[in-house]
């Protein structure tokens, strides 16, 4: 297997403990804010791209890309701290000891905070088909 598939999809682990969940999530922030800071630059870069493009080009304040950014980070990792207590609540609600409920938190809560990341990507994008139609038009 490859490493990335050993990563998301690691062996099962029937004796988790509340401090070997939180071990298990916290070996994975690194990979995470990687994950979501890369789809982070290329969000930004796109963004500034399409809002520099004519027609009606946009003026971009670095200072409030950043703070955007810096806001957008910390709720992320706020996001990723809830994953292992979660975790701990669902075993604990539903009675069942799954051992693969950690794993399945992490890929689906990846690939949800890269997909958000990703996002403004698309309404930059459509924001200048827009301008390109209202000048067309007009």
């Amino acid at each position: 297997m490859s490493n990335l598939v050993e990563y998301l999809y690691p062996l099962p682990d029937f004796r988790r403990t509340p401090l070997s969940a939180l071990r298990w999530w916290e070996s994975r922030r690194l990979v995470f804010n990687a994950a979501v800071g890369a789809a982070g630059l290329v969000t930004a870069s796109v963004v500034t791209l399409f809002a520099l493009l004519p027609p009606h080009p946009a003026t971009l304040s670095f200072t409030g890309l950043a703070a955007m950014t810096l806001a957008y980070a910390i709720a992320a990792n706020v996001c990723y701290t809830l994953g292992w207590p979660l975790e701990l609540l669902v075993r604990r609600v539903l009675g069942r000891k799954e051992p693969e409920l950690g794993p399945l938190l992490f890929r689906q809560g990846v690939f949800f905070a890269v997909g958000l990341t990703l996002l403004p990507t698309l309404l930059a994008v459509g924001s200048w088909i827009v301008r390109i139609l209202i000048t067309v038009t007009s």
